[in-house]
């Protein structure tokens, strides 16, 4: 156990943590033993099967082509607007996170939200669909029928509220969000979506200034 943890706060539906995952992966290999690291699901969208607005639908995609100029080398699908009925909910998409790592595989959460963020950004599949979700559970290797129960369980429920919780008390209202937690304290930890030196340089900066005295 590491006497400094990195909380990164996502939402495997958030446009903006999909840009970031580059850099993600860099800060994560460069910071390998220096601090632990624990994500958290941070809820951008409760459930919600209602059609997503046209005015929000066309929101999000301007977002998406203003990421694709801010983050070179994010691509998205615009296929998705055409090919779905969007709606504004990713709590089922963060459940399917927590029902992944409830199989037990060390990496299960972690590559189903790169399935997630592949099928929504990438294939233009809609990931708020509990049968999107079951098929990449299944291309993942997981066992599909408990993802399924665990999916739709009261514990799998109970684990989401406990993130969001977390995500509150650390002071997150945005995603990504980074949050470093040492000796006590709680340093917010500016997102660099193009350089991850500039993340890790300033993360090591608040463990040496935070040192405890001897």
């Amino acid at each position: 156990m590491h006497a400094a943890t990195l909380y990164y706060v996502h939402d495997p539906m958030c446009s903006w943590c999909w840009g970031f995952r580059p850099v993600w992966q860099q800060v994560q290999s460069a910071l390998s033993g220096k601090v632990e690291i624990r994500y958290l699901l941070g809820g951008l969208a409760a459930d919600n099967e209602q059609p997503m607005p046209a005015e929000m639908q066309a929101n999000i995609r301007d977002t998406w082509a203003y990421i694709q100029q801010q983050i070179p080398g994010t691509t998205f699908n615009f296929d998705f607007w055409t090919q779905n009925q969007p709606r504004r909910s990713s709590y089922l998409s963060c459940r399917a996170v927590i029902a992944a790592g409830l199989q037990g595989q060390a990496s299960a959460s972690e590559n189903m939200l790169l399935a997630i963020q592949q099928a929504y950004y990438l294939q233009a599949k809609n990931p708020s669909d509990s049968d999107v979700l079951i098929q990449l559970a299944a291309d993942c290797k997981l066992d599909s029928k408990r993802f399924e129960a665990d999916l739709f369980s009261a514990q799998c429920e109970q684990l989401l509220q406990q993130d969001l919780h977390s995500a509150m008390q650390l002071g997150v209202h945005s995603f990504p969000s980074l949050v470093l937690c040492y000796n006590d304290s709680n340093s917010l930890i500016p997102v660099d979506y193009n350089r991850s030196e500039n993340i890790v340089s300033r993360i090591l900066a608040e463990l040496s200034v935070k040192q405890p005295d001897k």
